[in-house]
């Protein structure tokens, strides 16, 4: 597997997570990075996730990830800012993370592999798509996902 096979799994794992959330969410694709003989590919949630729905959030991506037969690493509790890492059966490292105004921030790390050249992602965001680094504070509201009471 090269650098651009390992952006693809990447970006296929990050497809599957989004399509495993119900209700949709927006986000957009955040920066890519190579070192030597890994990528690491972003996505950042632009839907405001209420702090009550952070818990159902997380155990959507988390359960979707079980099921995909990730491991899960660890998962920091915090009020605030909690977040949840895995690895896949071919190593590949996944996270989310709440940060910032409770925003929520997608990665995968590749193993190494066999150095390439490495194109953008190719599949669209799910909202408007923003220059890199440009990326706001979520500003979309979701009428499940943004709602101030946590679910029964």
């Amino acid at each position: 597997m090269n650098m651009q096979q390992a952006a693809e799994r990447a970006d296929a794992m990050l497809d599957a997570t989004f399509e495993a959330i119900v209700p949709r969410v927006h986000w957009a694709h955040d920066t890519t990075t190579t070192h030597t003989c890994d990528v690491i590919r972003r996505r950042t949630v632009t839907t405001v996730v209420s702090e009550q729905r952070r818990g159902s959030f997380l155990g959507v991506v988390q359960r979707h990830w079980e099921k995909s037969g990730y491991k899960i690493k660890s998962v920091r509790q915090d009020q605030e800012m909690p977040a949840i890492y895995a690895v896949s059966p071919e190593g590949f490292q996944i996270r989310i993370l709440f940060g910032y105004k409770g925003q929520a921030f997608f990665q995968v790390a590749t193993p190494c592999v066999t150095k390439s050249p490495v194109t953008d992602p190719t599949t669209p965001a799910n909202g408007p798509a923003y220059p890199l680094g440009r990326i706001p504070a979520p500003n979309i509201r979701s009428a499940f996902w943004s709602a101030p009471a946590p679910l029964p």
